[in-house]
């Protein structure tokens, strides 16, 4: 086992807090040092629940006294009474994380969004990954979350990978150091928060989602550490306080350091003492804090029993467990693996003195006692503050990232293409991550604010009619991919509304075409027929409107792709 050191990086405490830290480890009981392990899961999503209990916040808290809380849903005013709540509520302060990786937007439904990963890169420019943290702290904070479970440092190497895919820096090593230290820059400028990287060993390299199947990082250990090695040893080097453990297998590592492993033992590093100690916290001299991903997932439940990786998951070498299926019986599953032998003494001590460093480091002992926990409402005016969107202006400006132009169609004006045949192709619907319902009205309003004549199509028919025709009534087709989809599909792709529905692209020769993805950004191999392609990234207001710009030369395309986006397709570059 590798025992943590709070003197030194990342936590750096001083003699007080350790104190505090020492102290208040030696109170807990065993059952509220196994509470200490949980992060639960809240939901502001109109009675949604992630458990059959019937609990209240407080009864949550003093029954399995939990160290940590993330949430799901909710506007800014909702949230931060629920954060308050619960931290009035508590014995011991209580870490709040957010999903925060492309600003205020994963912290609140009207948080600002600035840009993905794959925005971030496409603007080759380190102020917008910088003002992506600094808006994701700011905004964040004022709600009163504590830890961001981001930024994503996976390295995106196969482009039918969608998990990642915006949530990606680069496909190298040093493009996802360079723009994710610019992220934390940014989060770290002006709060006192923690930083958490994922998903260790690292994402990319498959195209399946571990959120349904074990993930597997097939690389070699030579080439492993010549890719993830170096980002995640960067940013232990540099003092990053928490990394999540993703349920992805590095089975090479996992031989190397134990050679009576086979093929049938190979488990998810969130269950892997091989990956967690043996390799982040020894080899790779990691002494903060290891966070196990969503427990729900299936790279995790496929692997045993639950009542076998809860525990496990820490006896491995993770610190904290992410959310609960069954209060009562994760709980009571955990404890039972420290009764049983499974968690030592030592191994759960450690986790929670880890724990507890990460709430003296933040002060929250401290801020418990003075009230300043308590977040005020005044505090959510720097929500949605026009200084964040001019920074959203910026980076969609920045990012917004013409493909290919092959027939030189572009700019498309109403002086010239006067009547538009609108196509919004969309994908999911209700999910985890749910794109805005109103994509196609507000398409369609700032068309007509710059004069277009638009026609929304109806995809859910074969019927195309005549040719001649269409090239009379229609003087451009505008397509706009409006795919967003999480954990319900391996791969997200083009779904079309009806078999060989009216919408795919028949008509890139009958008239000028332009497509535009808000998300994904390698629908080329789906659409190899389009002649035009731009990567926008998102369906905000603000990028619809520069994107529009852009389609009529007000604005030149400022963004710059990465090769994936060809998706190994010669057609594509036709």
């Amino acid at each position: 086992m590798v025992k943590v050191n709070l003197k030194t990086s990342p936590y750096n405490l001083d003699d007080t807090q350790i104190a505090w830290v020492e102290e208040t480890l030696k109170d807990l009981s065993s059952e509220e040092k196994i509470g200490q392990l949980f992060f639960n899961l809240f939901s502001l999503e109109g009675g949604k629940k992630f458990h059959d209990a019937d609990l209240s916040n407080k009864e949550v808290l003093e029954r399995y006294h939990i160290g940590g809380a993330r949430y799901e849903g909710g506007n800014k005013v909702e949230v931060q009474s629920l954060l308050n709540d619960l931290q009035q509520n508590t014995k011991i302060p209580v870490l709040v994380a957010a999903n925060c990786d492309s600003g205020g937007n994963g912290a609140c439904k009207d948080g600002t969004y600035i840009a993905s990963a794959a925005q971030c890169e496409a603007a080759q420019d380190t102020k917008v990954a910088y003002n992506a943290g600094l808006v994701s702290a700011r905004e964040s904070s004022a709600l009163g979350v504590h830890i961001n479970f981001d930024p994503c440092v996976d390295i995106l190497k196969n482009w039918r990978n969608t998990i990642v895919n915006t949530r990606s820096y680069g496909t190298e090593a040093q493009t996802v150091i360079k723009y994710s230290s610019a992220f934390i820059d940014g989060f770290n400028s002006e709060h006192d928060m923690i930083t958490c990287i994922k998903h260790f060993p690292g994402d990319g390299t498959e195209e399946r989602d571990q959120h349904l199947v074990l993930g597997v990082n097939e690389l070699s250990t030579e080439e492993w550490d010549n890719s993830f090695r170096k980002v995640y040893q960067h940013h232990i080097d540099r003092g990053v306080q928490m990394i999540m453990a993703g349920h992805i297998a590095q089975p090479a590592y996992s031989k190397k350091l134990n050679s009576n492993l086979e093929d049938k033992d190979i488990l998810p590093a969130t269950l892997s003492k091989e990956l967690i100690t043996d390799l982040l916290k020894d080899d790779m001299h990691f002494n903060g804090f290891v966070v196990t991903d969503a427990s729900h997932m299936l790279g995790m439940t496929a692997s045993m029993r639950r009542e076998d990786y809860v525990p496990l998951s820490i006896a491995a070498g993770c610190d904290m467990f992410l959310f609960f299926n069954d209060l009562e019986e994760d709980y009571q599953f955990m404890l039972n693996g420290y009764n049983n032998g499974i968690i030592t003494d030592e191994r759960l001590d450690d986790a929670v003195r880890r724990i507890l460093g990460l709430k003296a480091q933040l002060n929250l002992h401290k801020k418990q006692v003075d009230g300043t926990i308590i977040r005020a409402k005044e505090d959510l005016q720097v929500i949605g503050c026009q200084e964040h969107l001019d920074m959203r202006a910026e980076a969609a400006d920045l990012g917004i990232t013409l493909v290919k132009n092959t027939l030189d169609q572009l700019p498309i004006r109403p002086e010239t293409h006067k009547n538009i045949r609108l196509y919004v192709i969309e994908g999911e619907k209700d999910g985890i991550y749910k794109s805005a319902n109103n994509v196609p009205e507000d398409i369609i309003k700032e068309l007509e604010s710059r004069g277009f004549n638009v026609t929304l199509n109806d995809g859910s028919t074969r019927v195309k009619g005549k040719t001649l025709s269409y090239r009379e009534d229609v003087d451009a087709a505008l397509v706009f991919a409006n795919i967003i989809g999480y954990a319900a599909e391996n791969n997200y792709r083009i779904k079309w509304g009806t078999a060989m529905s009216n919408e795919i692209p028949w008509y890139v020769h009958e008239v000028p075409t332009v497509f535009v993805s808000l998300n994904f950004t390698t629908h080329l191999h789906d659409a190899t027929m389009v002649k035009a392609y731009i990567n926008a990234y998102h369906s905000n207001p603000e990028t619809i409107k520069q994107t529009v710009d852009k389609i009529m030369g007000l604005s030149t395309f400022k963004g710059t792709y990465n090769d994936l986006v060809w998706t190994n397709k010669w057609q594509a570059k036709l």
